[in-house]
C-alpha cells in the first residue's frame, strides 16, 4: 500500500508541473495575436501585480494571516525598491517574448538562466569563477546557441526580450542576496507579495503610460473579466505551490520535476499551438543545454553536501540518543537566501518566471532548468 504522505508529495509535485505550465500556455493564448488578442504584455504583468497585491494585503492587513516585517524606510528604498524595479522588468521582458516567439523556444532559452544569474554573482562578487561550473556555463550556451539556430521561425526582436528579461531576473537574485542578506529581513511567500507586487506595479506603470496606453482603444480590446481574473489567480496559486512543493520535498527533487515540466511544455505547446515548430536541431541543442544545467546542479548539490558537517562530529546527538536522518547531513534550505532573497546564494536560484515570487526559505537551492519570473 502507497504510503499516503508519500502520495500527497507526488500530488504537490503534480499540481506544480500543471500549474506552471498552466499559466506560461495560458499568458501565450491570452497575448498572442492569434488566439485571445490581447497583445499587452505590461497590462497583463500589471494584473498579476495588482491581484498578488490586493490578496496579500487582505491576508495580512484583514485576516492577519501573517504578521507584516519591520520595514524601515531605509530597507525599502535600498532594498524593496530596486529588487522590484529589476523584478518588474524581467516579467515585462519575458512576457513581451510571447508576442515574438514560440513557447517552446522561449523554453529552450531560458536553460540560459543558471549561465546569466552565474556570470551576475561573479560580476558582483558574490560568487566566485571556478572552472568547472564556467565549463558547465559554456556547455548550456552552445547548447542555447545550437537550440536557437535551429529555430525555424527565430524572431531576433523575440529573443533579445527574453534573454534580457533573463539577465535582469538573474541580477535581481543577486541583488536580493547582497541587499536583503545585509539586513537579516526574513519574509515568508505573503509578506514578499505585499511589499515586493506593490513596488513592482508601481514601476510598471511608468513605461505603461509610454507604450501601451496610448494604443489601447477600448474599442479594439477583448476585456474579459473571468480571462483576467482566471489568469492571475493561475500565477498567484503556481507563487504557493512552489513553496508547498519544495517545503515537502526538498530542492533537489523540484529541480527534477522542473526537467520534466519543461519538456512536457514544449511537447504541449506544439500541441495547442500548431504553429509553433520543434525541428531536430532545436532537440540537441536543448538536450546539450540541460546537460550542462544538471551538471550544474550537481556540482551545487555537491557543494552544498560538503559544506555540512557529518553527523558523526554531532556528539550532542549521540549524547541524546537521536536517530541519524539524510535531512541531517543535507538541508539545503538553512545555508543561502531565496529567490526573493530570504537565504540563499544567488548563483543557486533559478525562478521560474511563472509565478509573482517565490520566497521562502526553501527554495534556495531551486534550480530553473525549470521557476522562474516565467514569465509570469
Amino acid at each position: 500500500m502507497i504510503n499516503r504522505q508519500l502520495l500527497l508529495t507526488y500530488l504537490y509535485l503534480l499540481v506544480y508541473i500543471l500549474l506552471s505550465s498552466g499559466v506560461i500556455l495560458y499568458n501565450k493564448w491570452v497575448l498572442s495575436p492569434k488566439y485571445f488578442n490581447f497583445p499587452f504584455p505590461i497590462t497583463l504583468t500589471m494584473i498579476h501585480m495588482g491581484f498578488s497585491g490586493m490578496v496579500a494585503f487582505f491576508l495580512v492587513r484583514v485576516l492577519k494571516v501573517v504578521s507584516p516585517v519591520k520595514m524601515t524606510f531605509e530597507i525599502y528604498a535600498t532594498c524593496v525598491i530596486p529588487i522590484s524595479a529589476f523584478f518588474a522588468s524581467s516579467l515585462w521582458f519575458g512576457n513581451t517574448a510571447y508576442l515574438f516567439i514560440s513557447v517552446a523556444f522561449i523554453q529552450m532559452l531560458k536553460a540560459l538562466m543558471p549561465v546569466a544569474t552565474f556570470l551576475m554573482a561573479v560580476i558582483c562578487g558574490t560568487d566566485k569563477l571556478r572552472c568547472d561550473v564556467f565549463l558547465n556555463m559554456v556547455v548550456v550556451s552552445v547548447g542555447v546557441v545550437v537550440s536557437s539556430y535551429g529555430e525555424i521561425h527565430f524572431n531576433v526582436v523575440g529573443t533579445v526580450y527574453q534573454v534580457t528579461g533573463i539577465f535582469a531576473e538573474a541580477l535581481r537574485l543577486v541583488l536580493t542576496q547582497v541587499l536583503l542578506q545585509k539586513k537579516g529581513l526574513t519574509l515568508n511567500p505573503i509578506t514578499s507579495l505585499y511589499y515586493i507586487a506593490p513596488c513592482s506595479f508601481v514601476f510598471l506603470f511608468v513605461p505603461w503610460c509610454l507604450l501601451e496606453k496610448p494604443g489601447m482603444e477600448v474599442s479594439q480590446i477583448q476585456f474579459n473579466f473571468w480571462i483576467f481574473f482566471s489568469n492571475a489567480l493561475c500565477a498567484l496559486a503556481l507563487n504557493f505551490s512552489i513553496f508547498l512543493a519544495i517545503g515537502r520535498t526538498g530542492a533537489v527533487t523540484i529541480r527534477v520535476a522542473g526537467v520534466l515540466k519543461d519538456w512536457i511544455l514544449i511537447a504541449l505547446s506544439t500541441i495547442i499551438f500548431p504553429e509553433s515548430t520543434i525541428t531536430r536541431l532545436n532537440i540537441i541543442g536543448y538536450a546539450v543545454a540541460l546537460c550542462g544545467v544538471v551538471m550544474y546542479n550537481y556540482l551545487k548539490v555537491k557543494d552544498v553536501r560538503a559544506s555540512q558537517l557529518p553527523v558523526e562530529s554531532l556528539p550532542e546527538r549521540a549524547d541524546l540518543g537521536i536517530e541519524k536522518k539524510s535531512s541531517d547531513l543535507y538541508v539545503p534550505d538553512d545555508t543561502n537566501s531565496s529567490a526573493s532573497g530570504w537565504n540563499s546564494t544567488a548563483s543557486d536560484i533559478m525562478v521560474d518566471e511563472e509565478a509573482p515570487l517565490i520566497p521562502s526559505s526553501r527554495v534556495s537551492h531551486l534550480g530553473r532548468s525549470q521557476l522562474g519570473s516565467h514569465s509570469e
